[in-house]
């Protein structure tokens, strides 16, 4: 029988949406009709199941599951025994203090004596235990955001993306006390067959961040312009040179990340370069 990894991803929301989109960018391919709690991939040795966030973690843990896609701050706040393998680059946020708007908060001794409403005490707790901070933390599982107007705590410690949520509650963020994104966890010490098939999916995965960062870029530059132009382009290695039907002309091909691109597009354009084409790339492999 052929041997399969199992990963783990919440069964509902935005994380879940862009984890599966993710395995789907990787060549993954499955069905994930509405109310499955598993789902196997057609194409690949693999089966998804879909779980609460918090519970992933345990599965994970215990082997059920060998991989995970989930937020790292549920990692650190379930802190059971899994690997991190690897940073996914979406669903960034932050968990962070906040107090009502109208307080005159003076820094973080502020707490000292304060409780606090958050729905991840464990963080929580050690962050203040390591600014040695003596507040209190009141566990809340949702609607965090009411605690200080219903004087159950005077702040509060809760995921924060734009922070207009708070704004909509009357409250400040004040204190950032970790950064989180999508992470991919793994179960420590995978047996041989899912250890395999795991590399196989971070090659996969690098494949599609490194896309992701990058663009593919064409261009037409005199003859007398390549050596000027291809210092500009810091590519892979270094740029590909095809001749024109134009004499004297030639086109450039490379593959740069956006945010060098846009510091260099001015000195592109000074040097010579004409016919500037810069496209997305579906995957690269370095």
């Amino acid at each position: 029988m052929t041997e399969t990894i199992k990963i783990a991803v919440q069964k509902s929301g935005r994380l879940s949406e862009k984890s599966l989109q993710l395995l789907k960018d990787c060549g993954i391919k499955f069905s994930n009709g509405t109310r499955k709690l598993t789902s196997k991939a057609k194409n690949f040795p693999l089966e998804i199941l879909f779980l609460r966030d918090d519970d992933i973690p345990q599965y994970v843990a215990s082997g059920v599951a060998h991989l995970g896609i989930l937020g790292l701050n549920e990692v650190e706040e379930k802190d059971q025994k899994v690997d991190v393998v690897k940073q996914l680059g979406f669903a960034g946020c932050r968990l962070s203090l906040a107090v009502q708007k109208d307080t005159a908060y003076t820094g973080l001794e502020w707490f000292n004596g304060k409780r606090v409403a958050t729905s991840y005490p464990n963080i929580v707790e050690k962050f203040f235990a390591d600014k040695n901070i003596n507040a209190t933390t009141e566990e809340i599982g949702g609607s965090v955001e009411i605690a200080p107007g219903i004087g159950l705590a005077e702040g509060i410690c809760d995921i924060v993306s734009t922070g207009s949520t708070l704004i909509m509650n009357g409250l400040k963020e004040v204190e950032t006390v970790m950064n989180s994104e999508a992470v991919l966890i793994a179960t420590p010490n995978l047996e041989a067959a899912q250890s395999d098939l795991l590399q196989k999916i971070l090659f996969r995965l690098e494949a599609v961040q490194n896309a992701q960062k990058s663009k593919y870029i064409l261009l037409n530059a005199p003859n007398e312009k390549i050596e000027e132009i291809s210092a500009l382009l810091p590519g892979m290695k270094s740029p590909t040179v095809l001749p024109l039907a134009v004499e004297g002309w030639s086109s450039l091909h490379s593959v740069i990340s956006e945010e060098d691109f846009w510091n260099v597009i001015d000195q592109l354009k000074e040097a010579g370069a004409e016919g500037i084409l810069v496209s997305d790339i579906q995957k690269l492999i370095a």
